[in-house]
């Protein structure tokens, strides 16, 4: 301030005829001493008393401070009531902003709302989303990090501890909150304090040798001078905080180190520096020269400052030179506006400097100042400007520095921009560590929140059957497109595969061949009965209703092709039409030749009327209306609910079960159980006509067939209910097979054997040797 002070004064340009003069007083870090030294410089007297002026003119035209955001508050709410300017280098308070409470505050430094912002960026760059954080115990603290608690958390950073720290905290208070920070698995702590809180808890936290974590400080503590206390460089090494760019005011460093005590005698701080930066004491007058005290030296005033340089007396060692030399220069530049006209407004001379016109000028200053900066305020009364991410080092010669390792930039979107600069990490760290509640869930597992605990903490839960996750810390699984599933890792997506009975592979072929084949057996077994007509074995029981009996069979081999291959709309339809007409065709016959049995034998009289029902028409009518029925059956069924193509994508994992969709069970069941009544009533009939006498009597053998047919598909309907896909349509295939075969082997091949093998017993003679033997 004494050399900016200076500067102008020496400047022509700027305030000409004017010279300015200051009076500092030491607020103490203490509220009540800040305010009775605004009250002294507004009444001018070396005791402060309220509302009163007691010099006849008063020179005072602004006041430049404080460093507390507790005490410019303190100072703002009593000068803003005269529009005095008041103008702070360090206080970044953001409630300072309002300009209704604080109409004359307004400040070289940077608002405590860009803070938070900046911080999140850094812990979102670096991925630590577990943080502790240390506050001030004082309301201005509190509320500031109670604001930088929302916004980091607003981003998705949770707070693992929040704990107040105070000057006053005695020394068992430091190690509770130290064995707090100690236990908890935050490794980031996030100091939001100022030097007078963090100095004696530093203390405690330094004899306890607290290791493994990082500190991050704001932007206040990192301007603090507790980096200079050699004893706390152990554990601060390698302290991340914000600072403001280093700008270096052109002649300061010259300025520092053409100080000395004869040149300032009123300044009371003046030899107390000097003392304590060259481990000496100034002789008082009783004193006798050169002797030591308590180990010491008197001060000669001969030791040389740049001795000092490496120890962090140079230009670039405080933050805050550059925002107090930027202080007083607006305020210089705005009463020079004032003066000169060159806001446009009428020209006022000295004797019309009174602060509350002045304020006005200030607020519209917009300058550059010798180190080349930009100086003006936004509406809230706050200086434009960025901080940058900078890394305290203690290097093994004893020096230290601020190293600048980011910067955040806003174009097109804000992220952080690493320097060339390595990074000395705190805790023992080599590399920026981790410090999150629980490890990231992997692709292939989505987040799971912890009860009780903050969205932070969570368990990883693998990703269900078909969803899946491809990135990390996703808060749900996404499903996969219907036509693909998720493969064993759950995250990606994979095609599924298409199952059904396929004519190429070995079942599918297989069940094909058989069902070719067997076709073979009632064709090759028709041309014999068609060869053989008029022998007594092929006539006995209707040969018409034996031949198409044998053609429905050769339908009901043919039609489990039907089921085989790729299912569409069409050959689903086709398929169950084709097998419920062949199978219940198959079934009338059979009940046909049956009742014809039963019939011949009951009319025992020759000339009886009744013996018209022994007529070839009324079998093949009764044939023809029980497959009407399930024509009428099939025909309503295709009417109203048809078998369409259906894909089942939850049955199986990975495939896609390609099959056909029955439409309407109902109408399914019926054509079943219409099947299964006439096979029931022709196993009845023939079951009561098995003992009748004759040799070509087939009661017998329509017994054991509708037997074995009935047997088969009764075991078939748990079997069908019991699988999926493709066996599905194998185990329905096998039964028709399987029932068509039982039928061919009971009713057809011993007739088949007397016509081949012993056409002896194929004559009527021979048949009646045989009924008599």
């Amino acid at each position: 301030m004494v050399f900016a002070v200076n500067e102008i004064n020496d400047d022509p340009e700027i305030l000409p005829n004017i010279t300015l003069g200051f009076r500092i007083y030491d607020s103490c870090f203490n509220e009540m001493l800040a305010v009775d030294g605004a009250l002294q410089l507004l009444s001018g007297t070396e005791k402060a008393i309220p509302n009163y002026i007691c010099e006849k003119i008063s020179k005072m035209v602004g006041l430049i401070g404080d460093l507390q955001s507790s005490n410019s508050v303190a100072v703002a709410r009593m000068l803003g009531l005269y529009r005095f300017p008041q103008i702070s280098f360090g206080s970044a308070l953001s409630y300072l902003s309002d300009k209704i409470s604080f109409p004359s505050f307004l400040r070289t430094t940077i608002n405590d709302k860009i803070q938070p912002y900046y911080f999140s960026i850094l812990m979102i760059h670096y991925n630590w989303t577990w943080i502790g954080i240390l506050a001030a115990d004082n309301d201005f603290g509190l509320y500031d990090s109670e604001l930088m608690r929302k916004d980091i958390e607003a981003a998705g950073i949770c707070v693992a501890f929040f704990m107040r720290i105070s000057a006053q905290h005695t020394r068992d208070q430091s190690l509770s909150i130290l064995q707090v920070v100690r236990k908890s698995s935050a490794v980031i702590v996030l100091l939001y304090c100022s030097m007078l809180e963090i100095i004696p808890f530093m203390k405690v936290a330094t004899e306890e040798n607290i290791t493994g974590k990082v500190w991050v400080s704001s932007g206040s503590f990192m301007a603090s001078p507790i980096f200079s206390y050699k004893e706390f460089w152990k554990t601060l090494n390698g302290t991340i905080g914000l600072k403001f760019p280093l700008t270096v005011i052109p002649g300061f460093g010259t300025f520092l180190f053409s100080i000395h005590p004869s040149l300032y005698p009123k300044d009371i701080f003046m030899k107390l520096f000097w003392g304590d930066s060259f481990g000496c004491v100034w002789q008082n007058e009783n004193d006798k020269p050169e002797s030591p005290v308590n180990g010491t030296f008197y001060c000669t005033g001969q030791e040389n400052l740049r001795t000092l340089e490496n120890r962090g007396y140079n230009a670039a060692a405080s933050g805050y030179a550059i925002r107090v030399y930027n202080a007083v220069y607006t305020l210089a530049h705005g009463i020079d506006n004032m003066i000169s006209c060159r806001s446009g407004s009428p020209c006022l001379n000295t004797s019309g400097l009174h602060p509350w016109k002045i304020l006005q000028y200030v607020k519209r200053v917009r300058v550059k100042n010798t180190a080349g900066q930009e100086l003006f305020f936004d509406e809230n009364g706050d200086l434009i400007s960025y901080l940058e991410y900078v890394n305290w080092q203690a290097l093994p010669n004893d020096e230290t520095q601020f190293v600048n390792f980011a910067v955040l930039t806003k174009i097109p979107e804000s992220h952080i921009v690493l320097n060339n600069n390595t990074i000395f990490w705190s805790g023992g760290y080599t590399k920026a560590p981790t410090s999150k509640c629980s490890a990231s869930c992997p692709p292939g597992y989505r987040k799971a929140p912890q009860k009780g605990q903050p969205v932070c903490c969570f368990d990883c839960i693998l990703c269900s059957e078909d969803e899946f996750s491809n990135e990390t810390d996703l808060t749900s699984c996404m499903k996969c497109p219907e036509d693909m599933w998720a493969n064993m890792e759950n995250n990606d997506c994979w095609m599924r595969n298409l199952e059904f009975l396929s004519f190429k592979e070995a079942l599918g072929g297989t069940l094909a061949t058989i069902s070719v084949l067997g076709s073979l057996f009632p064709l090759s077994i028709l041309t014999i009965f068609i060869k053989n007509a008029e022998t007594p074995v092929v006539k006995a029981n209707n040969r018409n209703l034996s031949y198409l009996l044998l053609l429905s069979l050769f339908f009901c081999y043919l039609c489990a092709l039907m089921f085989i291959g790729f299912p569409n709309s069409i050959t689903c339809i086709l398929r169950q039409f084709i097998f419920g007409i062949s199978f219940v065709m198959c079934i009338s016959c059979i009940l046909g030749k049956t009742m014809m049995v039963v019939i011949a034998f009951n009319l025992t009289q020759p000339r009886s009327s009744r013996r018209m029902w022994l007529n070839s028409r009324v079998t093949n009518t009764l044939v023809l209306v029980c497959t009407a029925i399930q024509v009428i059956i099939c025909a309503g069924w295709l009417a109203h609910s048809p078998p369409f193509e259906y894909h089942d994508k939850k049955s199986k994992m990975g495939t896609i079960i390609v099959e056909c969709n029955k439409g309407s069970p109902v109408a399914y069941s019926c054509t079943m159980g219409y099947m299964g009544f006439l096979a029931t009533l022709c196993f009845v009939v023939a079951y009561f006509a098995r003992k009748l006498p004759g040799s070509f009597n087939e009661a017998k053998l329509i017994t054991f067939s509708m037997l074995i047919f009935e047997a088969v598909w009764i075991s078939f309907i748990p079997a069908y209910l019991s699988t999926t896909g493709k066996y599905m349509v194998a185990v329905e295939i096998f039964a028709m097979l399987s029932s068509s075969s039982g039928l061919v082997a009971c009713i057809f091949l011993p007739k088949v054997y007397i016509i081949v093998l012993r056409p002896e017993i194929n004559n009527k003679d021979r048949n009646k040797l045989y009924l008599s033997k």
